[in-house]
C-alpha cells in the first residue's frame, strides 16, 4: 500500500507493504523537510495522510499567544483573512477544531492545547536550526575533516594551530591515510580536503600546491659520510638504506636514477613509518633518503646529517586537493583562506 499527497508541492512518499492486517498494531512512518511535516499512519486495510505545512502552525502559535486574530496579522505581516485561512487550513489538514469561534473570547480547545504545544516545539526547533547555520557561517561551529599520510600531516601543523586559534570551536580531525587512497575518498565524499604531495590528475578534483619540498639524503652524525659535503650516486652502492615500505612517486624517482647509473640500491631494512627510520638512522643502523620537512629539527639540533647527493635532486610538491563539483563548507572554506594566508 503506498501512501501518498496529492496536492501540488508534497515531496515524501512512504510505501507500506504487509502481507496480514494487524488489528491494533498500524505501521506509523514519518517524514519531514523544508517547510512540512508529514506523518503517515496506515496498515494493510486503511492509510490516513496527514500534511502539516509548518506555517499555518506558526501563525496559528501567534494567534495563540496574541490571543487575537487582527493583532496576529498584524505581527506576521499578513492580512486578517490570510491568517484566518491559514487557521482553517490546518484544521482541515488536522481534522479538528484548534479554537472555539463560539465563544466570546479566544479558548483554545483540548485538541489545540496538545497542537500548541508541538507548535513550540517546531518553532524552537526551527530556531535552532537557523542559529546552527549562522554559526557555521560565521565558523564559530563546524567539522573539518582533511586526509593526509604521515609526512604530509607534518605540513598542517602550523597551519592546524593557526586555524584553530582564530576559529576554536570548529572540530578538526586529520585522518592518516595512504596518500594514494585520498583522491578516491575525497570523491566518494568521507574527506572534504586532501593534503598529498603528487598532482592526482583528475579532472573531477582541484589541486593546488601548497609548499615545495625536497628528500633529502641523511646519515648519523657517527656515519663517515657526516663529515662530507656531498657524495656521488656511485659512493652509495655499499650503504644499507632504511626504507619506507610504503610505495611513493619519490621512491621510484630514486630506484630509476640507481638503475641509470647502475649502482645496487641495498634496501636491507623496511619500516612502517618515517619516525622509525629516522630513528634507525640516528642510531647509525642506516642511511635513507626523506622528506625534508620530515627531518628539519633533527638536522638543526645536530641528531641527523644532510649530504648532498650529486645527482639526486628530487623536489616534492606538498598539494592541497578537493572535489570541483561539491561546495565547500564554511570551515574548509576559511581553511583555505588561513592555508592561503588571507586570514590575519
Amino acid at each position: 500500500m503506498v501512501a501518498r499527497e496529492a496536492r501540488p508541492g508534497i515531496f515524501a512518499q512512504v510505501t507500506v507493504r504487509s502481507t496480514q492486517r494487524q488489528p491494533g498494531n498500524p505501521i506509523i512512518a514519518a517524514g519531514s523537510g523544508f517547510g512540512k511535516f508529514i506523518i503517515f499512519i496506515g496498515d494493510i486495510s486503511y492509510c490516513y495522510n496527514w500534511a502539516v505545512e509548518l506555517y499555518p502552525l506558526q501563525v496559528f502559535l501567534t494567534i495563540a499567544a496574541e490571543k487575537s486574530f487582527s493583532r496576529a496579522a498584524e505581527k506576521l505581516l499578513r492580512t486578517q483573512p490570510a491568517v484566518s485561512l491559514a487557521l482553517q487550513r490546518l484544521e482541515l489538514d488536522l481534522g479538528e477544531k484548534l479554537i472555539d469561534r463560539s465563544a466570546k473570547d479566544l479558548v483554545i480547545t483540548d485538541a489545540g492545547q496538545t497542537v500548541l504545544d508541538y507548535a513550540r516545539r517546531f518553532e524552537n526547533l526551527r530556531l535552532e536550526m537557523e542559529n546552527a547555520l549562522a554559526e557555521l557561517r560565521d565558523n564559530s561551529a563546524g567539522r573539518l575533516t582533511i586526509g593526509a599520510n604521515e609526512s604530509t600531516t607534518l605540513y598542517l601543523l602550523d597551519h592546524i594551530e593557526r586555524y584553530r586559534t582564530l576559529y576554536p570551536k570548529i572540530k578538526v580531525q586529520v585522518r592518516r591515510s595512504l596518500s594514494s587512497k585520498i583522491p578516491a575518498e575525497l570523491l566518494d565524499g568521507n574527506l572534504e580536503l586532501g593534503v598529498i604531495s603528487y598532482d592526482p590528475g583528475d579532472a573531477r578534483l582541484v589541486s593546488s600546491v601548497l609548499y615545495t619540498d625536497s628528500l633529502v639524503f641523511v646519515v648519523s652524525p657517527k656515519h663517515p659520510f657526516a663529515s662530507l659535503e656531498g657524495v656521488s650516486i656511485t659512493d652509495l652502492g655499499r650503504e644499507t638504506f632504511i626504507a619506507h615500505n610504503v610505495v611513493s612517486p619519490y621512491r621510484d624517482v630514486v630506484l630509476r636514477e640507481f638503475q641509470r647509473h647502475k649502482v645496487p640500491l641495498n634496501m636491507d631494512v623496511e619500516m612502517p613509518t618515517v619516525e622509525t627510520i629516522r630513528r634507525l638512522v640516528e642510531d647509525n643502523q642506516g642511511v635513507a633518503f626523506l622528506p625534508r620537512m620530515c627531518v628539519e629539527k633533527d638536522l638543526e639540533q645536530g641528531k641527523l646529517s644532510e649530504v648532498k647527493v650529486k645527482e639526486l635532486h628530487v623536489e616534492r610538491k606538498i598539494r592541497l586537493v578537493y572535489p570541483s563539483r561539491r561546495a565547500l563548507s564554511h570551515a574548509a572554506k576559511a581553511f583555505l583562506e588561513v592555508l592561503r594566508g588571507r586570514v590575519e
